[in-house]
């Protein structure tokens, strides 16, 4: 009996280190025709740092960091608006969130999300021209 009340605790620890950092309702994103929008919804938040942001072009590409966002709690809406895909020439970006916990917890995924995303080269180029003025 002192045995199996043993394991049982191992699996509750087990279980309660489970349920550190984010859990998603949610994660989807979308191409408004200009830009790319991504939103996600938490039900869940504990011991988390910061998410970020990373979108790679194409399936080949590799995950680079476009931005980072502070948790806001549990049951949290979030939207983030990536303005800088008419920049590249690739109709197919893949996002995903890395959740980073405090300390020093390896940091873990979202799930992917694949957005097709058709910008005129008329549009790319004036793009270009607007963001050197600002």
């Amino acid at each position: 009996m002192r045995h199996l009340l043993t394991i049982i605790l191992i699996v509750c620890t087990v279980t309660a280190t489970a349920v550190s950092g984010a859990f998603l309702d949610f994660f989807n994103g979308r191409s408004d025709g200009d830009n790319i929008v991504l939103e996600w919804k938490t039900r869940s938040e504990s011991n988390l740092q910061r998410y970020e942001i990373q979108r790679k072009a194409g399936y080949d590409g590799e995950f680079v960091t476009l931005a980072t966002v502070n948790p806001r709690g549990s049951n949290s809406l979030y939207s983030y608006t990536d303005r800088s895909a008419y920049k590249a020439t690739e109709s197919i970006y893949i996002y995903r969130l890395k959740i980073v916990e405090v300390g020093s917890a390896p940091a873990s995924y979202s799930s992917e999300v694949t957005v097709s995303h058709s910008v005129s080269s008329v549009k790319r180029t004036w793009g270009s021209i607007k963001a050197m003025f600002r």
